[in-house]
């Protein structure tokens, strides 16, 4: 692999994660933010979709779906992840200012800290702006008017990013970080990792190159350990010095020891799977989403027969509209084998985030022999297409 080519991918990647994550709160589908939690309402907004609290049954399934991915991932590719896409690890990679900072004189450090504080401040901003809108949160600030809990809430966020980024840098990944201690138990035989070539280890002319630029300090010559993230970085080192003597590089990205595993295996599959049927269920929940939410109650009137021999039944339709956008909601009601009259002839009209209740009366001609049935109702919006059904007990009360 050329020199350098490695760092100059990861770099690249790293520059649009970094973009994705301070650029998507700014991002409006639907004139809500693209990705964002209202913690005032307790709604997440998804890309032009919104969901509600009860129906967060959703974002456990999604969660579950990212879960089987990341497993399959780690399984696979071992601690690509640490070394590529964590946000700590892109955020040190920002920071490099302030692995210098020991080196230099007081000058120095005394500027890489406060641009680190600089750094961390706007990071916490950033971090905030997927609960509160950056559209809010930054005019609410120019005016003094950001509130005492979002105050303390980024002053405390960006004190623990500025301690962690100072101090902690990778010393975290390779110590604290929960999921790097969870991967151990993800990886067999065949997980990718990062070695040495120990057929052409006799080639290693112990320049040590591979140890300085190692961020958590190993030597991967003693072979793998849990603290490599997986960052290539004594890849490029070595090809480096290596090319000086024509020869190819001796560390490699390796899917096992030697080299010898297996991308696909049994258990990769299995997860592929469990992730793939995860990922459909929730693609079809989204997908059935009307956005509109209809409860059929019952009333307080009971079912009776008038004296022209028509069976009324009364239900109370609750509606409420968790969409965007306001709804105007035509109701039918079938019943087989009948035709049925009914109180509701007008649409129900309910603006963005309104809820109502609307009290539907409905009428049958009594015939011999008629019992309790099914009826459907079903209300349509024909503007947005949107179609939903229910059904409820139509009661043939006992005549005296």
């Amino acid at each position: 692999m050329a020199i350098k080519t490695i760092r100059t991918w990861r770099r690249l990647v790293e520059a649009i994660q970094a973009l994705l994550i301070m650029g998507l709160p700014f991002v409006r589908v639907n004139g809500q933010s693209a990705l964002r939690f209202d913690l005032t309402s307790l709604k997440l907004h998804v890309f032009g979709n919104t969901i509600w609290m009860q129906e967060f049954f959703l974002v456990l399934i999604a969660v579950i779906a990212v879960a089987a991915l990341f497993i399959l991932v780690t399984h696979v590719y071992g601690r690509v992840w640490c070394g590529w896409l964590c946000p700590q690890t892109v955020l040190i990679d920002f920071t490099f200012f302030i692995d210098k900072a020991a080196e230099k004189g007081p000058l120095y450090r005394v500027a890489s800290y406060l641009a680190l504080l600089a750094c961390s401040i706007a990071i916490a901003a950033s971090m905030i702006w997927y609960f509160v809108s950056p559209y809010e949160f930054i005019p609410a600030l120019a005016a003094g008017r950001l509130g005492a809990a979002a105050s303390w809430i980024w002053g405390t966020l960006s004190l623990i990013l500025f301690l962690n980024f100072a101090f902690l840098r990778h010393t975290w990944c390779k110590t604290i970080c929960p999921y790097a201690m969870l991967q151990s138990v993800m990886f067999d035989k065949s997980t990718m990792i990062i070695e040495l070539d120990q057929k052409r280890s006799g080639e290693c002319i112990n320049c040590a190159a591979c140890v300085r630029v190692c961020p958590t300090q190993m030597d991967i010559r003693n072979g793998f350990e849990a603290a490599c993230i997986n960052c290539a970085q004594c890849i490029d080192a070595c090809d480096k010095i290596m090319a000086r003597r024509q020869k190819k590089g001796l560390i490699r990205y390796a899917f096992g020891t030697a080299n010898e595993g297996r991308v696909v295996r049994k258990n990769s599959v299995v997860l592929a799977i469990m992730a793939l049927l995860f990922l459909a269920f929730f693609v079809r929940l989204m997908s059935a989403r009307t956005g509109v939410d209809v409860n059929v109650l019952p009333h307080r009137m009971e079912a009776r027969i008038t004296k022209d021999q028509m069976v009324v039944n009364a239900y109370v339709l609750s509606v409420k509209n968790m969409l965007e956008t306001p709804v105007d909601l035509t109701v039918k009601v079938e019943v087989a084998g009948a035709a049925p009259t009914q109180s509701l002839t007008r649409p129900l009209h309910l603006d963005p985030d309104g809820k109502d209740k609307f009290p539907l009366i409905v009428k049958i001609k009594k015939t011999p022999g008629m019992k309790t049935t099914k009826i459907r109702m079903k209300l349509v919006d024909a503007t947005r297409k949107l179609l939903i059904e229910r059904e409820a007990n139509f009661v043939v009360p006992d005549e005296l």
